[in-house]
Formats: structure tokens, sequence, C-alpha cells
């Protein structure tokens, strides 16, 4: 059995790795990955504020926000110009569960490869696009491309990561994603006065998409995927990379070999197994984590931070300045949980974020319902729009150190190897499928809600920490084999996982 960082077998304690500068070079490769996702978050919001962008593809809506008497909160909205940013959701949701497929079949590593590939493509269609079709083409490939990757990689991280410092690489693919949107912030502030603007910020996205593929073919596949493919004599190499080449790393080959075995002699159709009672706390946290990740409003806020800070008073010029803070403000709070995941564990990131975050939802609510009036043909004075930024900002801090990085960890930590691929597709697909339903409709939903838009976030917010403090048990420096003990213990999910 396994306790704490240690697997136990008799009176025979090993340790299950430690930092090397190997496992280090690998885990930061391998998270480079978020680069695309990050990227392509950053990039839409921004471009979709570009005169020469909207005049090409959506002149109606440079007619609306033209309109003297428009209300603020209605400027974009246009499903035409949501779908451009949607359509690559719908792609990434369906490539995700292809995924989980092919990732069990070419491992962690080679899936990340296609997706990089993919994404190229979609990149370089996208920056040469003539008219709509194009766009969305580009946007698909985009999809399936990240679809992909944000499926492999954080199963790849844990995987490959020392069990006591698991949380800490496993954020470094959301930190990734947040200079992802930084540096597309920072793009589009270069690029957006130039009528071609817009061909640079979207064409530059092959740029992290060949970063990440050059360095994904650079690494090994993960130990854990070796076994299960059989290549017993490549996850023994692999092991004493990461792990150290003076380190015994044969009890842990021992304990993959054995848990694939297991998986294979109980082998069925994975998305059969992971409906089975003792696998129901592993289903609903898959599907309950991503959900209430995509509810807090971040990516929708990443997505559209220029269009909102643009509503709300700030300049064409200012709004693009202020999501680059927004984004390094979320950025340096990635950082803080990387240093403080694995000492205090996920539990109590999840819920002071989350209480963080509800406050200042309803913050930025009552700013907006006091000096936009509850039609929202108010104009804010600059004094408010920077008190909205504050609050933005504060909450993209709670959001960085707690559901962002977190919510790719516990997925990806929590499901026993037969249906680790699985488990993980269902929390891409759904995070995908949240935030396809998310981006599509909140340009309408901010027209019609106005400042109730950030409301019904915080609403959402003291649902999911209730559910983080009643259901969510610990997870820190559990080796992912004995990841079992921790519903064992708890009192709700006990009665579903004990014989």
């Amino acid at each position: 059995m396994a306790v704490g960082g240690f697997a136990v077998d008799g009176p025979v304690v090993v340790l299950y790795g430690k930092i090397t500068v190997s496992v280090v070079i690998t885990c930061i490769v391998a998270a480079s990955s978020g680069l695309i996702f990050g990227y392509d978050i950053g990039i839409s919001g921004g471009v979709t504020t570009m005169v020469p962008f909207l005049h090409k593809f959506f002149p109606s809506v440079l007619k609306k926000a033209a309109g003297a008497k428009t209300n603020i909160y209605c400027m974009y909205d246009s499903q035409v110009l949501t779908a451009f940013t949607s359509s690559l959701y719908i792609a990434g949701l369906a490539s995700s569960l292809v995924a989980s497929r092919l990732t069990a079949v070419l491992g962690r590593r080679n899936i990340m490869v296609l997706g990089g590939c993919t994404f190229l493509a979609g990149a370089a269609i996208n920056g040469g696009a003539a008219n709509i079709a194009m766009l969305i083409l580009g946007r698909i490939l985009l999809g399936f491309g990240v679809g992909f990757t944000n499926q492999a990689t954080p199963v790849y991280l844990s995987e490959v990561a020392p069990p006591k410092w698991r949380g800490a690489f496993n954020t470094g693919f959301q930190f990734f994603i947040g200079i992802g949107v930084v540096a597309a912030n920072c793009i589009n502030f270069g690029t957006a006065k130039h009528s071609w603007g817009w061909r640079v910020s979207l064409g530059l996205a092959m740029v992290p998409a060949a970063i990440m593929t050059i360095g994904a073919l650079l690494i090994s596949d993960t130990p854990s995927s070796l076994v299960e493919r059989g290549k017993i004599d490549q996850a023994r190499k692999s092991l004493l990379k990461v792990r150290g080449t003076d380190t015994d790393v044969e009890t842990e080959l021992s304990e993959l070999v054995r848990s694939s075995e297991v998986a294979k002699a109980a082998i069925q159709e994975p998305f059969v197994t992971i409906l089975e009672r003792q696998y129901r706390p592993h289903l609903v946290m898959s599907i309950a984590i991503p959900f209430f990740q995509q509810v807090t409003g971040i990516n929708i806020i990443a997505f559209y931070a220029p269009v909102l800070f643009q509503s709300v008073g700030f300049g064409s010029d200012s709004a693009l300045i202020a999501a680059i803070i927004l984004g390094l403000v979320n950025l340096c709070s990635i950082l803080v949980s990387t240093v403080v995941v694995d000492r205090y564990g996920r539990r109590f990131l999840f819920l002071i974020g989350g209480i963080q975050m509800f406050i200042c939802q309803v913050g930025v609510a009552i700013v907006l319902g006091i000096t936009t009036g509850v039609s929202g043909t108010k104009h804010i004075s600059k004094g408010y729009a920077i008190l909205v930024l504050t609050l933005m900002c504060m909450y993209a801090a709670g959001f960085g150190w707690s559901w962002g990085p977190l919510s790719w960890l516990i997925p990806s930590e929590i499901f026993p190897m037969k249906i680790r691929p699985t488990g993980q597709s269902i929390s891409v697909a759904v995070n995908f499928g949240v935030t396809f339903v998310l981006s599509q409709t909140f340009l309408t939903m901010l027209c019609h809600f106005k400042f109730g838009t950030f409301l019904f976030y915080a609403g959402w917010i003291v649902t999911m920490t209730i559910f983080v403090a009643l259901f969510l048990p610990e997870t820190k420096g559990i080796p992912l084999d004995s990841m079992y003990a921790v519903w064992e213990r708890h009192w709700f999910w006990r009665r579903f996982v004990k014989a």
C-alpha cells in the first residue's frame, strides 16, 4: 500500500522519485503544450476588437458599436462573432473524446505531437483567411490540436512527476497557458493599429505550436504509457532517466507492470468501465471539476477581456493594456500555486480561491450596477473603470492559484491506469463543452443580464466551493496507483468504492 509519497511493500520502503534535472526538463517541455491553448484564449478577444478584422468579416458589429445610443453591454452582441471564438471548443470536445483511445494506443507524447501539428495547420489557415469559412475551418483545426494536447499533457505530467511534487509540476501546464495568454495580449497590442495586424496575431499562433511540437519530439513517453503498451525495457530506461540513474526503479516498475496487468485482465470498453459503481467518485469529479472551472467565468473574461474593458469605459488601447495586466496577474498567481500546492494541499487552495473569486465577482457587479445603471446606457467614469480592473485582477489571482491549475491536476491524478485516458478525455470534453456554451452565449448574456452576468458566475462559485468542501478528498503526495485509499477514507465516497 502507499503512505504519503512512499510505496510500502512488506518491510521495504521506497521513495518514488526525486527531483532530477531530467524530470524538470521533461516536465517543462511537456507543460509547454499549454502555450497553444493560452495563446488562443488571449488572441481571440483582442482580434475581435480590431477594426480591420471586424470591417472584413463582421461589419454589422462595427455598425452597432458606432451607434450613438448603443447599450454599452450590447456593443459586440453577435452570434456569428461568438461562433468565431466558440467553434474551436466544439472541435476540441470531439477530438478529446477520440484522444482517449489514441493516447492508449499511441502514447501520451505522440498525441501531444499530433495536437501540435494540427494546431500549426489551423494557425496557418487563420492567418491567411479570406472569408468567414476559412476562419471557422482554421478554428476547428485549432480545436482538434488543443483537444489532443489538453487530454494528453496533464496525464503525462502526473505520470512522470514524483508523487511528492506532482502538484507543482502539473501546475506548469496552467503556467504555460498563462504565458500564452500574456504573449497573445502583448502581440494584439502591438498589431492593433495595422490593417494587417489581425493576420499577424492569428498567424503567429504557429510559433507556440512549433515550439511545443519540437519539444514533444525530444522527450520520451511516460513509463506508465510504455508499460501499458508492453514496452517494458523502454519504460525502465524512461524511469531511470526521470528518477535518476542512481535510483532503484525496479520496485516502481514492478508496480506499474502489476497495475497494467490488473487493468488488462479486467479490460472492457473503458467508457463502460468508468460507469461502474466503484468509479462513481472518479466520474463525478471528471465532470464536476471542469464544469465548475468554466462557470467561474474565467475563460469568458479571458476571451473577451479587451471587449469587456472597452465596453465599460476603457479606450481601445487601454482595453488591450488592461487585458495584459489581467494576464500578468493570473500568471504570477499560478507561481504561488506551484510553490504551495504540495505543502498546503488541493482543498485549501480551492476553498481560499473560491471565496476570493466570489467577493470580486460580486464587487464587479455592484460597481457596474451603480455606475452604468439598470439600462446600461450610462458610461462608466475612468476611476470606476480602474476599480473594475482592480477587482478583475484580484479575481484572476484567486483563479490562478486555485481553480486554474488544480482543475487540470485533479482529473489527471485520481484515475487508475486502466481508465486514466478515458477519465481525462471526459474531463477535457466537459471543459470544452461548457466553454462552448458559455462563449457562445456570453455576449448575449452580457447584453441582457448586464451587470447581473457577474452575479450569475458568483452564484456558481458559491456552489462549487461548497462542493469542494464536502466532496473533494485531499490527494497531495499520494502515488497514482495508491489513490484508491483517499476514496475509501472519505465520508461519502467510501460507500461506492468499498466492496
